[in-house]
């Protein structure tokens, strides 16, 4: 799936999502009634994927206090 470069309603939350495992299943409840489940093997790969995002948006923040950098 390609990123898309507007997801949602366009908030930005400051709160992490809760999660938890239910007969086999892992349970997802997050900010503004985020509510989902998915298999194990799922959401190991979401996490890898939140730990790449998560890099690269701490990097970005990063880079803008330097002015040389491209915008």
């Amino acid at each position: 799936m390609k990123p898309s470069s507007a997801m949602g309603d366009g908030k930005v939350y400051d709160e992490s999502t809760k999660v938890n495992a239910t007969k086999g299943d892992v349970v997802l409840d997050g900010p503004d009634g985020v509510d989902l489940m998915m298999t194990p093997e799922a959401a190991e790969r979401t996490a890898e994927e939140l730990e790449k995002g998560a890099a690269a948006a701490a990097g970005q923040r990063r880079l803008a206090k330097y002015p040389h950098q491209p915008k």
